[in-house]
């Protein structure tokens, strides 16, 4: 009697322990995270089904049921920024099992993905012994994303959250890291910061596939991507492949994010999109991008990108990659940095991600966040128009006026009805620049930079580089 006794408590407790286990908060939630200021904050998880979850901190109390899925989610209201570390804690009410996350901050808090230039670590950019010593910024911390792509969405992210400091700055997105610095020097206020990035992919990886699918003007683009290369029998294994590379990070590490309280993203993406056959596509592509995410996330949140930068890159189409990216700065709330000047010739993988991230920084500063910077990009094409066998061009983003750095200016071509294009005179007006060129009588079109590693130094008074343009839309 006293042995049947014991076994039923030992099964009991040993149930107990099991059930207990269910309780899971998202694993984007950890030691050391940083939440979004002056926002709703999603917090959410996973327990038995109808289990009652309460989930506290910084002295508030929110409560939920998991849905029938296990799934629970509690939105914590608006909270000042706070650099004073506060402790999150979930309870499962029916087991009085609890979760405790210690050291969470609140402030500002900024997704970055895209390719390799995103993914560049702090140790390979330059001047890493300078920047490992002054690195001790305990408010500034960042998420690796550690997932993989996946054929459908992902519940759970795969990461923990990490506090800069000297020995741990070093494996930092650069670009990122760069970034957020600079807003949290500038702000005040703890920075949070969430890589999700992956080398050497491109962007239709990164697009839920559902959404690329309804674009007519992806059609051809798809029908390419997803066919068997020539020669290559249709195999299951090799379809699952293609799927997963349409959508596939994505799935696998954007979904899992979605729907952490973030105040923007920032992206640096395109080298593997440059193909002359894939480059085409990229401007359905990027604002479709944008779009889909801040769809997914419930709100418009701003987005910026990092232009590709000078890089002499043989076969490959930077030029239209460059374009898309300016195009799409027609969607609100959108901005970029413009690093046509930082590249290195023979160096996909620049190592001046110090200005990268200024430049990104620069944008939100004075767009987002409105304070006063010297300028938020550097010289835009506005509008052109052709008058006495010239063409002038208007610019925005002039602060400063325009300006030739180092001497003559230099980068513009000009063309007549005939397509052929010429090296130009020009010369700069105020916020205009004139081009012409005395072999073309009757001008018609105008191109700045449009080369992969380009020779050109139109800048604004605050010192960033004009972005290269094109007036025609010839192939």
């Amino acid at each position: 009697m006293k042995l049947s006794r014991l076994l039923l408590l030992l099964l009991l407790a040993s149930a107990s322990v099991l059930h207990a286990a269910d309780l899971k908060v998202a694993g984007v939630f950890t030691d050391h995270a940083v939440l979004q200021r002056e926002s709703l904050v999603p917090v959410w998880g996973w327990a038995d089904p109808g289990t009652k979850v309460q989930v506290q901190f910084a002295g508030q109390t929110k409560t939920a049921s998991a849905d029938a899925t296990g799934k629970w989610l509690v939105k914590l209201d608006a909270l000042p920024a706070s650099a004073a570390p506060h402790d999150l804690t979930v309870t499962a009410l029916t087991t009085q099992q609890t979760l405790v996350l210690h050291d969470l901050l609140v402030g500002e808090v900024w997704l970055g993905s895209g390719q390799s230039n995103m993914a560049l670590m702090v140790k390979q950019a330059k001047d890493f012994a300078q920047e490992q010593a002054a690195a001790n910024l305990p408010t500034v911390r960042m998420f690796r994303e550690e997932s993989k792509a996946a054929a459908t969405p992902q519940a759970d992210s795969q990461g923990r959250w990490v506090i800069c400091a000297p020995d741990t700055v070093g494996d930092f997105s650069a670009a990122l890291f760069f970034f957020g610095r600079e807003l949290q020097k500038n702000l005040g206020v703890p920075v949070g910061l969430i890589n999700s990035s992956v080398g050497g992919t491109p962007i239709e990886a990164w697009i839920a596939p559902e959404a690329q699918k309804v674009v007519k003007e992806l059609e051809p683009f798809l029908a390419a991507v997803t066919a068997p290369p020539a020669g290559v029998k249709n195999t299951n294994a090799a379809a699952r492949a293609r799927n997963a590379s349409l959508g596939g990070l994505f799935n696998g590490k954007i979904a899992p994010l979605i729907p952490y309280a973030i105040r923007g993203t920032i992206w640096y993406q395109g080298e593997a999109n440059s193909a002359p056959a894939k480059a085409p596509f990229y401007q359905y592509q990027l604002p479709l991008l944008v779009k889909d995410w801040r769809t997914r996330w419930g709100y418009e949140f701003p987005f910026a990108w990092a232009q590709l930068p000078n890089f002499e890159a043989k076969g490959r189409d930077w030029p239209t990659i460059r374009e898309a990216m300016l195009k799409t700065l027609t969607l609100p709330q959108t901005g970029m940095g413009i690093n046509i000047d930082i590249g290195e010739e023979k160096n996909i993988h620049p190592k001046n991600k110090q200005e990268v991230g200024h430049r990104l920084a620069l944008w939100a500063l004075g767009t987002v966040y409105g304070q006063k910077v010297a300028a938020t990009s550097g010289p835009l094409p506005a509008s052109h128009e052709v008058r006495d066998g010239k063409v002038r061009v208007s610019f925005s983003h002039a602060e400063g006026g325009l300006v030739a750095q180092g001497g003559a200016l230099t980068g513009f071509v000009v063309a007549g009805a005939d397509h052929q294009w010429q090296p130009a005179q020009a010369r700069i007006e105020g916020n205009q620049v004139m081009v012409s060129n005395p072999a073309v009588k009757q001008p018609v079109a105008v191109r700045y930079a449009w080369e992969n590693f380009p020779t050109c130094n139109l800048y604004n008074g605050a010192g960033l580089p004009a972005s290269p343009f094109r007036t025609d839309d010839w192939k």
